[in-house]
């Protein structure tokens, strides 16, 4: 993954290592900014451990970048709020360099309108 000759020349060498479990977490509600999730399918999808997942959503909902209800947590719909967050567009560059750019209207056009029924199975 390659970065702009900006962001190498400020940002100090732990910014610059893999990505963090709460940019991963913030990268994969902002991904799917349509849908709410459970802490233990985020932890699924994103490869990470229940406990960094859990930390890592309480540390966004302080910065308030995620909102939680119930056992449900989305990322928060106040664009201007993720767009001052660094982790937030690294975050995005670095699934868009690995997966491509997004096409939400063909994704929506082809989305479900209900979540699959495991997807409320617990593990």
């Amino acid at each position: 993954m390659s970065i702009d000759r900006e962001t190498f020349e400020n940002a100090s060498e732990d910014e610059l290592g893999e990505l963090s479990a709460p940019e991963r977490v913030l990268g994969f509600l902002v991904a799917h900014d349509d849908r709410a999730f459970e802490a233990r399918e985020i932890a699924s999808r994103t490869d990470l451990d229940d406990g960094a997942v859990s930390t890592a959503l309480s540390r966004l909902k302080d910065r308030g970048l995620v909102e939680h209800k119930a056992t449900y947590w989305a990322v928060t719909d106040d664009k201007g709020r993720l767009d001052e967050v660094g982790g937030y567009e690294r975050a995005t560059r670095a699934f868009n360099e690995r997966l491509g750019t997004e096409d939400r209207d063909a994704w929506r056009e082809h989305a479900p309108e209900e979540p699959h029924p495991n997807a409320d199975d617990e593990p």
